[in-house]
C-alpha cells in the first residue's frame, strides 16, 4: 500500500530515496559527467559541517543530486537543452547585427 504522495516510477527509473541508491545511479552514469566524484565532496562538506542534530545540508546534497539524476533521466531534457541552446544562438545572432 503507498501514500497519497508516492510516485509511481517509469521504466527504468530508480527510487533514489537512499544514498546507496544514489550512488548506484551515479555509478551507473546517471548523472551530469563528474556528478560521482562532486556528490561524494559535498557529502562530505555537509557532514563535516552538520551536527548531529541538525542535518539539513546534507539533506540539500541529497535532495540536489537526486534531483539531478532524475533530470538526465528526463526524455526531454536533452532536447530542451538544444532548443535553449539555439535560442541563445540565435539571440547572440541578432546582438551582434546591431
Amino acid at each position: 500500500m503507498s501514500g497519497p504522495h508516492a510516485k509511481r516510477l517509469g521504466p527504468g527509473l530508480m527510487p533514489l530515496r537512499t544514498i546507496g541508491e544514489i550512488r548506484a545511479a551515479l555509478r551507473s552514469n546517471r548523472g551530469f559527467p563528474n556528478d560521482q566524484s562532486s556528490f561524494e565532496a559535498d557529502l562530505q562538506r555537509a557532514l563535516e559541517a552538520s551536527s548531529e542534530a541538525e542535518l539539513t545540508a546534507v539533506a540539500s546534497v541529497i535532495v540536489d543530486y537526486r534531483g539531478r539524476i532524475r533530470l538526465c533521466q528526463d526524455p526531454d531534457f536533452e532536447t530542451a537543452v538544444q532548443e535553449c541552446i539555439d535560442l541563445m544562438g540565435h539571440l547572440r545572432g541578432e546582438t551582434d547585427e546591431r
